[in-house]
């Protein structure tokens, strides 16, 4: 299918009676989807945009004939099973026995599981074992579980284009994956059906690879705000009986960010320096890393993304202190005493600081844009090697270290 048409959403909301782009090529392959709901809908109208002829099995073909384009054959289940060679199975797990009464029908034929759990690791075997189990005459194959109805409508550029697929029959799995090529994704062979518990449990994991750096950055900004507060509240307060509770909002959460910015940005490229110390040490890149070293390069993306995140947040907060009731009390209380001491207020050191210290830090957060920009998958997978390198990697006269020396200055 042409890259094109992917783009071209589907969301018509309409039964295409008169749209003939619709209609399937003649001597095009038959895909037979059991089940009607969202995802059996969005499915179906993908695979007719895709060329396919498509055959829908539904209990109550008469009542779903209307949700379906005029393009898709809806009939019941066992015309649908004869029709097709390749069959989507759309329907539930608990109705999963319903289909024993057909297994004359489906002997042989190909069962793509596209289901998923409610809970991580719910059953003891995954869906696609368990529908393999009572129908042992199919072949069964998982995958397009990753795939929502909405991405299958509005086309990949929605959603992740990745379609996990595994099964103990390489055939029907090359079968599948051609499939979902031809809908505009990529198929990844994740192995035998065995794997059908991994990639079941992929949709409900909430940002795994976020878990690790959230918990360090929350870490590393509790132990700088906690010493930010005694040192600039709770001890005024003691000693000199000095309010100042009023910093803890604003300007304690200003103080603490770019500490956590720079310290994130320090771990991005601490294990790349102690990885090349490990391969020196063994005197080879081949050696495996310990398995500490291997999660912590692994999470390099993320820790730098939220060390960005950080100093978005610093500049923000910096914009903003002019803002606050105090810093007003504060100005003018200050510009009270100059007048009574009529002394000038110009301090030509503190002029020329505060002025470097602004400009390094704009620089510092332009860079650390540049390094969060060019490290989403979208935009890296447009450089080659060498612009990639150029820009991550922490080397002299390179931007990955030009950011890290921008960073220290701007603290």
């Amino acid at each position: 299918m042409p890259g094109g048409d992917m783009a071209k959403p589907l969301l018509n909301h309409q039964n295409e009676d008169s749209n003939l782009s619709l209609a399937p090529a003649s001597g095009s392959r038959t895909i037979g989807i059991l089940g009607s709901g969202d995802f059996a809908r969005s499915l179906s109208m993908r695979l007719v945009c895709s060329g396919f002829k498509v055959v829908v099995g539904s209990r109550n073909p008469k009542l779903n004939t209307s949700l379906f384009p005029s393009a898709v054959e809806v009939t019941c289940q066992a015309d649908a099973i004869k029709k097709a060679d390749i069959i989507f199975v759309a329907i539930f797990r608990e109705h999963y026995t319903t289909l024993c009464d057909y297994n004359n029908e489906l002997s042989g034929k190909v069962l793509v599981d596209v289901s998923n759990n409610a809970e991580i690791n719910h059953h003891k075997e995954s869906n696609a074992e368990y529908l393999a189990s009572l129908l042992p005459a199919c072949t069964v194959v998982k995958g397009f579980n990753v795939i929502s109805a909405w991405t299958l409508q509005s086309g990949p550029r929605d959603g992740n284009k990745q379609v996990f697929i595994c099964s103990d029959n390489q055939e029907a799995k090359q079968a599948v994956a051609e499939i979902a090529h031809a809908l505009g994704f990529k198929p990844v062979d994740m192995g035998a059906l065995f794997s059908a518990r991994e990639i079941e449990n992929i949709p409900l994991r909430l940002l795994p690879a976020w878990k690790i750096p959230v918990f360090l950055a929350l870490g590393l900004f509790l132990c700088f705000y906690t010493y930010n507060f005694i040192r600039q509240v709770l001890h005024p307060y003691i000693r000199e009986k000095k309010n100042k509770f009023y910093k803890i909002p604003v300007e304690i959460v200003n103080t603490t960010l770019p500490c956590v910015a720079y310290v994130m940005l320090s771990l991005v490229y601490l294990p790349g320096v102690l990885a090349a110390i490990f391969q020196l040490y063994h005197c080879t890149k081949y050696r495996r890393f310990p398995d500490w070293l291997d999660q912590w390069l692994q999470h390099r993306k993320q820790i730098g993304l939220l060390s960005f995140f950080c100093a978005a947040l610093h500049a923000a907060y910096s914009l903003c202190l002019p803002m606050r009731r105090s810093h007003r009390y504060l100005l003018l209380n200050e510009a009270v005493k100059q007048v009574e001491k009529r002394t000038d207020a110009w301090v030509e050191e503190e002029v020329w600081r505060m002025e470097i210290y602004i400009s390094f830090g704009i620089m510092a957060l332009g860079l650390l844009s540049l390094l969060a920009i060019t490290s989403l998958p979208s935009i890296s997978n447009s450089l080659n090697w060498r612009e990639f390198s150029f820009v991550q990697t922490a080397n002299p006269e390179r931007l990955g270290d030009c950011a890290v020396v921008y960073q220290e200055v701007f603290l």
